[in-house]
């Protein structure tokens, strides 16, 4: 009789001995996720409140120079590498040559070298420097090959936070379409989770706007 090499148990042994990286669902038009998928890794895209990568506890931010360059002026970066630190582990990923904005006489590249001390330095953040996206991909590869040897849990959400403040922020951010900024407005207007979950569409509508029909729907 022969082996059947396409049983259930074959597949789910083959599974687990594949690295998993979940992507976020803005990155799937990358050029790394296409190099992902062409390697021997599991790619899963769905949407992150936190990060553009999540391998194990891992959560990782990507920037090319280009994106480094607008979040930083639009104030963007520093928000998203705050909640980057509310997972166990993580880093951030810039992407390109960085040596090509660098001018002395140029302000700009004087400011993307504060910012990159200040990151490292104010943000303990770690940076990792990669030449393209052949380049990040082979990062998130190697990582996610890593974690099989010492497996951590995969979340989606980062840590419990320890607060009353950090943890009623966490509750209100799990609900679609609620992210950070809307998660403080609601507290700064009703104090309290009981209150923003009694109160009226109409009240809600300030904030959530036309998604306040679809908050207290879930709340039913």
């Amino acid at each position: 009789m022969l082996h059947n090499i396409f049983s259930k148990k074959t597949k789910k042994k083959s599974l687990e001995k594949t690295p998993i990286i979940i992507a976020d669902i803005h990155e799937r038009n990358s050029l790394v996720i296409a190099e992902l998928k062409s390697s021997e890794i599991i790619v899963e895209t769905k949407p992150l409140k936190i990060a553009d990568y999540i391998i194990g506890d891992i959560a990782i931010e990507r920037k090319t120079v280009s994106d480094l360059i607008s979040s930083m002026i639009s104030k963007r970066l520093l928000q998203q590498l705050t909640h980057l630190k509310m997972y166990p582990k993580y880093f951030l990923i810039i992407e390109g040559d960085i040596n090509n904005i660098y001018d002395e006489k140029d302000n700009m590249a004087k400011a993307i070298r504060g910012l990159i001390i200040s990151i490292i330095t104010n943000s303990n953040i770690p940076i990792i420097f990669s030449r393209d996206y052949e380049d990040t991909a082979k990062y998130l590869i190697t990582l996610a090959k890593q974690q099989l040897k010492n497996p951590t849990k995969t979340s989606l959400h980062s840590r419990i936070p320890k607060t009353k403040a950090e943890q009623q922020k966490y509750i209100l951010e799990s609900f679609p379409n609620i992210g950070p900024k809307k998660a403080e407005k609601l507290l700064e207007k009703f104090k309290t989770l009981e209150n923003i979950f009694n109160a009226s569409e109409e009240e809600l509508k300030e904030i959530l706007k036309n998604q306040a029909s679809s908050f207290k729907a879930l709340l039913k």
